[in-house]
């Protein structure tokens, strides 16, 4: 998981509950999710409204997935930021 320096600075509490709001994220629809693979969110804290997304790397970082599935192929990477950050 990676975070940006935005989320970084929301304390221990905000974080914690930011955390727990991404795990529990169902509101997967066609507008955020097209493609059904369950990789891309929003939660809204504070007022302030917080992106998820996971991306699939090879194994070496280098490079995406050439099979995503595959967990024996694919490095996974959550990044979690602000909105306004994108």
């Amino acid at each position: 998981m990676v975070t940006t320096p935005l989320v970084r600075i929301l304390g221990n509490e905000k974080m914690a509950e930011l955390l727990q709001r991404v795990r529990t994220f169902t509101a997967f629809d066609p507008d955020n999710d097209p493609h059904g693979e369950h990789d891309f969110g929003s939660v809204e804290i504070d007022g302030r409204e917080f992106f998820f997304k996971i991306d699939y790397y090879d194994t070496s970082m280098m490079g995406a997935s050439d099979d995503p599935a595959d967990p024996g192929k694919t490095s996974r990477v959550m990044t979690i930021m602000r909105a306004d950050e994108y």
